[in-house]
């Protein structure tokens, strides 16, 4: 996996202070998407245990408050980002206790393969569905336009 951009402290994508990655890959290329040189997969720079143990790093800092991850991009569950996302994922889950882990992802739950779902049950909050120029607006909260959902996966699991 590639990613493009990582911001250490970053208070726009996600509540509270979060470290914010932002994978390549996306074959959605939704008209008007701000992130648009996010698409090639190999676009940017490889992700790379250094990059890991960063992250881990930078969760784990007691000089910054951190409220957790935020996984967007390009998209994080592009099939060809699942595996090094969700190893990510997990590491985090077990080097980082009481952060949260946000993505975005222009997939909708509903279709999503079972290796995506198996990546997706593994965080807390997604945002999903692909950006429609036409339902943007800068008013809603955690995304960009009116058809994506914010889905606090962890309620999914409490309905079941």
């Amino acid at each position: 996996m590639n990613y493009q951009q990582y911001f250490p402290r970053d208070v726009v994508n996600g509540p509270g202070v979060r470290c914010t990655l932002f994978v390549s890959g996306c074959e959605h290329r939704c008209p008007g998407c701000y992130n648009a040189r996010t698409w090639p997969l190999a676009s940017g720079v490889p992700f790379t245990e250094t990059m890991i143990e960063q992250v881990i790093t930078d969760l784990n800092d007691p000089a910054i408050p951190r409220r957790g991850l935020t996984l967007t991009g390009g998209d994080p569950l592009h099939p060809a980002n699942v595996a090094a996302v969700e190893a990510l994922v997990c590491r985090v889950r077990a080097e980082c206790p009481g952060r949260d882990i946000w993505a975005w992802t222009g997939y909708v739950l509903e279709a999503l393969t079972p290796a995506q779902w198996r990546l997706v049950d593994r965080l807390d909050t997604v945002v999903d569905g692909p950006f429609i120029q036409a339902q943007a607006s800068p008013g809603l909260s955690w995304r960009g336009s009116a058809n994506q959902r914010v889905i606090n996966i962890r309620m999914l699991d409490n309905a079941e």
